[in-house]
Parts: structure tokens; C-alpha cells; sequence
């Protein structure tokens, strides 16, 4: 079916991404968010996140018409739902969002139109997406009841992006397309290959659903051995690093590095998604978890331990002479994208706990968010390395790989990402 107007509803990380990807294909494209100080800033086409090239997209696309923004949705033939799906108390999945987009596109709903999830979602979000959508609009008709000859065409297609390299990976990588049945799947295959140059591998909805979950709870399993293995070799007084590049010799290990935790709007979410829905045979899936929500706690006390032998290796000193500096508070290296991430939760704790000083180093940000500002301060690397007593490393930035190692050596030092034996 030919698509000539698209409509992405949420123009966060994924969703603008995706948006500038089909108006670079010469599609219409309107995207839709609350957030009214993002809807202004595209259209004067500008982006209000960090991503790579995706500046220059965005101003082209907005350039020449072919994408604009608003708060209010509008008819289109295809609508991509890529709004967050975080978590309640107890770690159930919160569907509000979701909840929220659906009633908001189904007045403007017609007969032949696809609706696609992309958001990360728990088994089952989609066929609730659609008793939603069919709920608000009993004119229509939806797969749930119709099947094959549903007036609304529904889908479950998850990203599998890596924030950095989006706009590369949107057009490269294989897609999974899962529709509610075979026609939907048929619908959102060809939308997608308007841009994708992967493979679109069709399946149906739940098991669309259960991969995204999959890839992402397989990688925290993994992530958990090298967190796991790093608490142990602290106490054995074994080097983590060195101990990781000598099996990883071995032509069938791979070790992660370890970190001071799991951040993002993925990995550190995704599994629970699993866990609330079996949560009797999710047992790894939960442990994993379990051992990466814990890492934090483990690095708050290698702080409080640092400050207590500077402060016993300089009795003239109290503990609120004594600056620490966070070094990252990013979710992973070399972005700007906090959510999620440990490391500022760790600074949040540090900064909230700690009674001297404590400055931050985010490379990829020019403020602190409103909840860290007041006793926290955001500083450079230079100013951090010449004021601080104990330096916590906890993103390995590229701008952090290239300190003197020699400068560091003189602190006490927390390294939680091996950004020391980098230098």
C-alpha cells in the first residue's frame, strides 16, 4: 500500500530519528510529542537531543516540508507509536504512555490505516494497544475481532538501535515485523522498506514483543557476570581488567567489561518486562537483575572507603575538607542521555550524602538537571583533576581515556569502568 503521509508519535531518541529517516525519503512526515518546547524546536529545525548527523537531517527534512512537529495528532496513513515504557513500583511495566498515545491518534483513525508499536514492551502490549485503539473507535474494525479483513492494520516492530550510531543502524539493521497477522505484518514490511536496507524478518506480535525483550536481557546477563566477577576479584585482590583480557584469550570467551552498573531505557528495564510476566520461571532473568541493581550500592561503599583512607592518610582533614569529583554521568560512553543511568545515581547519592564538596565531569552536557543542581557542580576535566581528593570514574568517555595517568595515580581513586589502564 503506498504511504504518503507518516505520523511518529514521540520524537524522543528513537522517534525523531525515525521521523527525519522517512522525510529524508521524501515521505510527509508529522510528528507528534507532548512536549511543546520539542515540537518548536524542530520546526525551527533544530533537534533537542545529542545524536550524530542528526542535526543536519532534521534541518533538511524541516527545510524542505517534508517534516514538521505539533502536539496534536492528524490523519496519516501510518502511525509509529515510540513513546517510553518504564516501570511502576515493583517493577510492573507502566503502559500509561502507550495508553495515552492510542486515544490520542484514534480520533483521527480511517479505514486502511496501519498502527505500529515500536516501543519496548512487555508480551502482549500490542494486542492491548489495539482493544485501546478499538475501544475508542467501534466504527472500526481491528485484527482481535476481524483478522485478516480488519479496517486498521496493527504491528509490533521494536528498534535495535545503539544511541550514537541511530540514523546508521535505523537504515542497516535487520528489522523483526510483527503484526497481529499476516496482512499487518505484509502492511508494516513494506512501510519500513521505504528506508531499511536490512532484512525485514516477519513474525507475529508476542514474539516480535519477547526478541526486543530477549536480545536486551541476554546482554544483562552477560553484563551481570562481569559486574559479579569484578566484586569478587575486588575481594580476592585480583585485577578485573587483566583477568578479563587474559580469558578472553581463550577462543570461545567473550567477557563484558564490568561498570558501576546498568543504565538506559533498555537494558536496565527490559528484563522486568520478562520477570512480571513469568515470574516463577524468570529466575536468571531476575538474578542478573538483582546483581546489576546492586552494583551502585557497591560503589557508593568503594567511595565511602576511598574518602576514609585519604582522610586516615591526612588525619589534619575532616570529611569536609574532602572534594570528590564523579567523572561521567551518562548511561554509557560518549552521549548525552542520562535516563537510567547509574552513574547519576551514584553522583546523586555521593552529592546528597557526602558534607564536603562534590563536582561532576559530563563531557556531552552543558547543565546539570534541575534535581542535581544546588550542592553539585558541574566542572571540566582539568579543574575536577586539580580540585578533587577522590575521583570517581564512572563513564569511560574517550575525553577521560586520555588523563594522565600519573595525575590520577596521586588521588584516591575509583575506577569502575578501567578507564586507568586505558590511559
Amino acid at each position: 500500500m503506498p504511504f504518503q503521509t507518516i505520523s511518529v508519535i514521540g520524537l524522543g531518541y528513537i522517534g525523531l530519528p525515525t521521523a527525519a529517516v522517512f522525510a529524508s525519503r521524501k515521505k510527509r512526515v508529522i510528528g507528534v510529542d507532548v512536549n511543546q518546547k520539542a515540537v518548536d524546536t524542530i520546526n525551527r529545525g533544530e533537534i533537542h537531543i545529542v545524536e550524530p548527523d542528526l542535526d543536519m537531517v532534521v534541518h533538511a527534512a524541516v527545510t524542505e516540508g517534508y517534516l514538521r512537529a505539533t502536539t496534536i495528532p492528524e490523519a496519516a496513513d501510518a502511525f509509529l507509536i515510540a513513546v517510553p515504557t518504564p516501570f511502576k513500583d515493583g517493577h510492573e511495566p507502566d503502559l500509561d504512555y502507550i495508553e495515552s498515545a492510542s486515544k490520542a491518534i484514534a480520533p483521527v483513525l480511517k479505514k486502511g490505516d496501519l498502527v505500529i508499536l515500536e516501543s519496548t514492551s512487555p508480551v502482549g502490549a500490542t494486542e492491548q494497544m489495539s482493544a485501546w485503539l478499538a475501544e475508542a473507535r467501534p466504527d472500526l474494525s481491528f485484527p482481535q475481532t476481524h483478522s485478516e479483513d480488519s479496517d486498521v492494520r496493527i504491528a509490533h516492530c521494536p528498534e535495535r538501535v545503539l544511541p550514537g550510531h541511530v540514523l546508521r543502524e535505523l537504515v542497516q539493521n535487520d528489522r523483526v515485523i510483527g503484526g497481529m497477522t499476516p496482512k499487518c505484518s505484509a502492511a508494516a514490511a513494506a512501510l519500513y522498506k521505504i528506508f531499511v536496507e536490512g532484512e525485514c524478518v516477519i513474525t507475529n506480535a508476542r514474539t516480535a514483543e519477547m526478541c526486543k525483550l530477549t536480545e536486551n536481557s541476554f546482554r544483562d546477563v552477560n553484563i551481570a557476570f562481569a559486574n559479579e566477577l569484578s566484586i569478587i576479584c575486588d575481594k580476592l585482590d585480583i585485577n578485573v581488567w587483566e583477568l578479563i583480557r587474559l580469558a578472553n584469550r581463550h577462543p570461545r570467551v567473550n567477557i563484558l567489561q564490568p561498570g558501576p552498573g546498568v543504565g538506559g531505557h533498555c537494558i536496565a528495564v527490559d528484563p522486568w518486562f520478562i520477570v512480571s510476566k513469568t515470574p516463577e520461571e524468570a529466575r536468571l532473568i531476575r538474578t542478573a537483575r538483582e546483581v546489576n541493581d546492586s552494583k551502585p550500592e557497591w560503589v557508593l561503599n568503594k567511595v565511602k572507603l576511598a574518602v576514609a583512607e585519604f582522610l586516615q592518610a591526612n588525619p589534619e582533614k575532616t570529611a569536609k575538607d574532602v572534594t570528590i569529583a564523579c567523572f561521567g554521568l551518562a548511561f554509557k560512553p560518549d552521549i548525552d542521555d542520562l535516563r537510567e543511568s547509574p552513574a547519576l545515581a551514584i553522583t546523586q547519592q555521593i552529592a546528597a550524602s557526602h558534607p564536603g564538596p562534590v563536582v561532576a565531569v559530563e563531557p556531552n552536557i552543558e547543565e546539570l538537571p534541575g534535581k542535581l543542581t544546588g550542592k553539585l557542580n558541574l566542572t571540566n576535566i582539568e579543574a575536577a583533576q586539580a580540585e578533587a581528593d577522590v575521583i570517581v570514574l564512572l563513564v569511560d568517555h574517550k575525553e577521560f581515556r586520555t588523563m594522565s595517568k600519573t595525575a590520577l595515580s596521586q588521588k584516591a581513586l575509583v575506577d569502575t569502568r578501567g578507564v586507568i589502564e586505558s590511559c
